[in-house]
């Protein structure tokens, strides 16, 4: 995994791509709880690339009391901070709803 820098993050983020600048398919960051309380991890069958990852991220962020979402393509494993402890039924939606499948917590 490569780390990048604040600004090669920013860059990838600002081109519309799902890739970073190395061409791979995860920008490296790690979780950012952001004060969140909860922290859980789930298992997501389905993710191969960024797209996949940000896709996911993006419907699991649209649930009420989610702080931060870090999902990983290569290992199957999104983490989710929150405010409070999420509604598994609710996380399972928001992980269809995205295409993918959500197995259950890791």
């Amino acid at each position: 995994m490569t780390d990048l820098k604040n600004s090669d993050v920013t860059d990838v983020q600002n081109s519309g791509s799902c890739c970073s600048a190395d061409g791979s398919c995860h920008s490296g960051a790690a979780a950012d709880t952001q004060g969140g309380a909860v922290t859980t991890v789930y298992k997501v069958s389905g993710m191969t690339c960024g797209h996949c990852e940000g896709a996911v991220s993006q419907e699991i962020s649209a649930l009420d009391g989610v702080t931060a979402v870090t999902a990983v393509a290569k290992t199957g494993e999104v983490t989710v901070a929150s405010t409070a402890p999420l509604d598994e039924e609710a996380v399972r939606a928001a992980v269809d709803e995205a295409g993918y499948e959500l197995v259950g917590t890791a």
